[in-house]
C-alpha cells in the first residue's frame, strides 16, 4: 500500500477534533490516518493555520463520508 492510495476526507482545526472523527472510522473498520504539520508538536498553532488532516483509502471515501456526516462531523 502507498500514500498514493489516500485521499483527505476532512480537515480539522485540531487533533483532537481529527482523533474524533478516526475513530468512528476505526470502529466502522475503514483504514484511516491523522496527517499534521506543527514542526514535531513544537508549534501546535499551526494546527490551526494549516489543519489537521484525515485521510482515507480512495476506495473508502464514500463510506467514510457516510459515517461521518450519520456523526454529525
Amino acid at each position: 500500500m502507498t500514500s498514493d492510495n489516500f485521499i483527505v476526507l476532512r480537515t480539522f482545526s485540531s487533533e483532537l477534533d481529527a482523533e474524533v472523527a478516526l475513530s468512528h472510522l476505526e470502529r466502522e473498520g475503514i483504514q484511516s490516518c491523522i496527517s499534521k504539520d506543527d514542526a514535531g508538536g513544537m508549534y501546535p498553532v499551526y494546527q490551526h493555520i494549516h489543519g489537521v488532516r484525515l485521510l482515507v483509502m480512495d476506495t473508502d471515501k464514500e463510506h467514510a463520508d457516510d459515517v461521518l456526516k450519520a456523526m454529525g462531523i
